[in-house]
């Protein structure tokens, strides 16, 4: 009467893993509309790219960034590195 089978076991690990990943796809809706993000049924789009001024180089003439310019491997280049 309280046996173990496979069907049986089978079954309460199916019932388990729908509540577990219903509740995690309710949170994630939650979390979405706290954060004003559309339900459109995937992830919240990511905003646009970080954008970087480049100067150019006066030895080699190639574009580096320029809050993080570094040597360009010849002896009189102007940038540290």
């Amino acid at each position: 009467m309280f046996g173990f089978s496979l069907t049986k076991l089978l079954f309460t690990a199916a019932v388990i893993a729908a509540i577990w990943y219903g509740y995690k796809w309710i949170g994630r809706i939650q979390a979405m509309r706290a954060a004003g993000g559309k339900l459109d049924g995937n992830r919240p789009r990511p905003g646009p790219p970080a954008v970087e001024d480049m100067i150019r180089c006066p030895v080699c003439d190639s574009f580096v960034t320029a809050s993080a310019a570094v040597s360009c491997g010849r002896e009189d280049c102007p940038y540290p590195g």
